[in-house]
């Protein structure tokens, strides 16, 4: 067998690459873990029944569902109707509902199945927001009708929030009344502007540490309705400084895609939990590693994480709202669907060269679970864009 492909890399060449193929078992978790940990899983798009843009998104329920079963098995719970799902860049609100509503149902039957549902403002596009009531009354129509499906909530930073809010005590406002409205503790979730531009200026604050200020006041002034917060900053220090400032019983879940094996390990005043996309991706490593920091075995820990990283970092390297297009290609070339092909064309928002680089770390990292399929599926792909000669 022939292990060896021709592949594009960043310099404009095609170069060698032989596959080490050492894929990882996929497995049930050997223990319960002892973070929780939630993966922020992708949508399935449907091409045969893909519309123009405008028009309502053609999802492969099946195969969608499958994916969520699959995370799931390895004990790893979901984060349902997220950027990931590429909400807000072709998943709208209405489809994000029946999402929601088909993973409560349709993996009701796995024990300890862990799903929380994003929440947020999508349906009023930014530019039609006037007002923070505006934003209010739009939060408040999709809490409604996630907490209809028994799902807790993940509750979205809002793009009509970050447009109408001139100051910090708008945000107070606005969290105060919406939390309000929450029948149980929610996740809240503060997204960096790598991940989404049109956050910029969160919180009403132009600094992080100002930013922050204002984030911590609006936890301790609701925290009965507050589980944790998960944070997107890409910035292990932020993360850890904001850690250490939550009040008693707030959990961090970390966002943080480029250093999560350090910050779910932890220090000596706390840990993070986790909330990450990547999870998606690395899902036999990261079920694998939880397992084995739950035995307290960190050598182990590291071992397996470590070689995620570089493929993370590949990832969601910047732009980094484009990462959801890695992970469905790597969820291509596992063979967990039959195309390489995503919600608004998503699928064509990264190069051949990174794809190429997608193949090559995902394999280092022991993520290729059948390494001969995926070599021909990439050449598939490459050859359709010239890249194999």
């Amino acid at each position: 067998m022939n292990l060896t492909i021709k592949l594009p890399t960043s310099h404009g060449t095609l170069e060698s690459y032989r596959i080490q193929g050492n894929p990882l078992d996929v497995v049930g978790p050997s223990r319960p873990f002892n973070r929780i940990a939630y993966s922020a899983a992708h949508v399935v798009a449907d091409p045969l029944n893909a519309a123009e843009l405008g028009r309502p998104p053609a999802i492969d329920w099946k195969k969608t569902i499958e994916y969520r079963r699959y995370l799931l098995g390895q004990g790893l719970g979901i984060a349902e109707a997220m950027d990931t799902a590429q909400r807000g860049m072709g998943l709208p609100w209405e489809s994000a509902l029946e999402l929601v509503s088909r993973t409560l149902a349709e993996t009701s039957d796995i024990p300890g199945a862990l799903v929380a549902s994003g929440c947020g403002t999508d349906h009023l596009p930014a530019s039609d927001a006037r007002t923070c009531d505006d934003v209010i009354r739009a939060y408040a129509m999709q809490i409604e009708a996630i907490q209809r499906t028994g799902s807790s909530i993940i509750l979205m930073a809002s793009r009509a929030l970050a447009k109408v809010a001139r100051k910090p005590e708008d945000y107070e406002r606005v969290y105060r009344e919406v939390l309000s409205m929450c029948d149980q503790p929610v996740i809240l979730h503060w997204l960096g502007e790598a991940f989404d531009p049109e956050l910029a200026g969160y919180w009403g604050a132009s600094t992080f540490a100002e930013a922050a200020e204002v984030c911590l006041r609006i936890i301790v002034s609701n925290v009965n309705k507050v589980d944790g917060i998960k944070i997107s900053l890409l910035d292990d220090t932020k993360e850890i400084a904001f850690r250490r400032r939550l009040p008693h019983g707030v959990k961090m879940y970390t966002g943080d895609d480029f250093n999560y094996p350090s910050l779910i390990a932890g220090d000596d005043a706390g840990y993070s939990h986790a909330l990450l996309g990547i999870f998606d991706a690395i899902a036999p490593a990261a079920s694998q590693a939880l397992a084995a920091l739950a035995a307290n075995d960190h050598r182990k820990y590291e071992a397996l994480l470590a070689p995620t990283v570089p493929l993370s970092r590949h990832i969601f390297r910047a732009p980094t709202q484009y990462y959801k297009t890695g992970v469905v290609f790597l969820a291509f070339l596992n063979g967990f669907q039959d195309h390489f092909f995503m919600l608004g064309g998503h699928h064509g928002m990264r190069p051949p060269a990174y794809l190429a680089d997608v193949f090559r770390l995902a394999d280092q990292a022991g993520l290729l679970r059948d390494p001969d399929d995926a070599m021909r599926r990439i050449g598939l792909v490459m050859s359709g864009f010239n890249c194999t000669h």
